[in-house]
């Protein structure tokens, strides 16, 4: 399957910069992957879509400052992005400039605040560092680092907070289930109200989802792995809503993800933690969703592949040409899309 077939053209100036206000009040458009057929609307709109027992799962991980900005001993200027703990604080990271930096390099960022020797080499061009500091590692992290928005947002996050769910809990993620920024309190409640149940699950988010594909064939193509965790509780609810027949949405391509890595061949789940690497596209037999909750990706993403296979790649990308006539903001910061149909219709 070759890569250009994921492929749009998408007018800079779309690119969404800031996140809009209230966070609800972002863009909807409702793609029905049975019949192909779009809505529009806005985001607190969601609730229309969704009935009394049906399950939002959504990925609770919160992003870290993990770009660090230092110098070798020498005096060279460096960059780095966490991607993973292996171990202890032992890491995994892109460095920038990768090809000066070698094993054996030690790295100072804040004036010594923290340190990091650099051990081996890792998959994609990546190095393995050993952090060294002193007190509790958050609060260095904290200081020492900044978080570590995508390449295409150009202008300066004045609010932290607004690149965080507003019920992301556990820290270890490079980047953010972008898909659930558009949620409010409010919103959470009304929902909750109206019967629909939340279920939390854990991914922490690699910059390797986002990473371009860049071989011909996306058959060719190997994920990063990325941590997750789905307790006893959130499969209990999962399982009972799948036997009760409600829908199981996705809140995000993360929680897709970990739904799809857990599930038995009748969508059931089952608890625990590990590490997945599983890569959806076109062709893939989903086995726990119904439906999926997004952002608008990036032409020839991973994260597109996985929408055009559970919609298909033809109403995908009619969809996107739709969202760029009608003016949406895309990507990370941008409107948000809900993907429904299917043996379970949300109509």
């Amino acid at each position: 399957m070759k890569i250009d077939l994921f492929d749009y053209e998408l007018p800079e100036e779309l690119i969404a910069q800031k996140p809009i206000e209230p966070r609800d009040a972002s863009r909807l458009l409702v793609l029905n992957r049975k019949t192909g057929t779009v809505y529009h609307g806005t985001f607190r709109d969601i609730e229309n879509y969704l009935t009394e027992g049906d399950v939002l799962v959504i990925n609770n991980t919160r992003v870290i400052p993990a770009r660090l900005y230092g110098r070798k001993s020498t005096g060279a200027k460096v960059e780095v992005v966490l991607l993973k703990r292996i171990s202890g604080d032992v890491w995994e990271a892109l460095v920038r400039p990768g090809n000066k930096i070698k094993p054996g390099t030690t790295l100072i960022f804040k004036d010594g605040l923290l340190k990091a020797e650099v051990k081996d080499y890792a998959p994609g061009g990546g190095r393995v560092l050993a952090l060294q500091y002193k007190g509790i590692f958050q609060e260095v992290l904290d200081k020492a680092g900044t978080v570590p928005l995508p390449p295409y947002i150009k202008e300066k996050l004045e609010d932290k907070e607004r690149y965080q769910t507003v019920y992301a809990k556990k820290q270890g993620s490079a980047a953010a289930p972008t898909a659930g920024l558009h949620f409010t309190p409010e919103l959470i409640e009304r929902l909750k109200m109206k019967g629909i149940i939340f279920a939390e699950v854990l991914l922490h988010v690699g910059l390797g989802t986002f990473r371009p594909v860049k071989v011909k064939n996306i058959k060719e193509h190997q994920m990063h792995s990325e941590y997750y965790e789905v307790s006893k509780e959130s499969a209990q609810i999962i399982n009972n809503a799948k036997t009760q027949g409600n829908k199981i949405v996705g809140v995000g391509t993360t929680s897709v993800r970990v739904l799809e890595s857990v599930a038995n061949s009748d969508g059931y789940v089952t608890s625990g933690s590990g590490w997945t690497d599983i890569f959806i596209y076109p062709g893939y037999k989903f086995k726990a969703v119904d439906a999926i909750v997004t952002n608008f990706h990036l032409p020839k993403s991973t994260l597109l592949m996985l929408v055009s296979a559970f919609a298909g790649r033809e109403k995908i990308l009619k969809a996107y040409q739709e969202a760029v006539n009608k003016r949406y903001r895309f990507f990370s910061f941008g409107d948000a899309m809900l993907i429904i149909g299917g043996n379970k219709s949300c109509q």
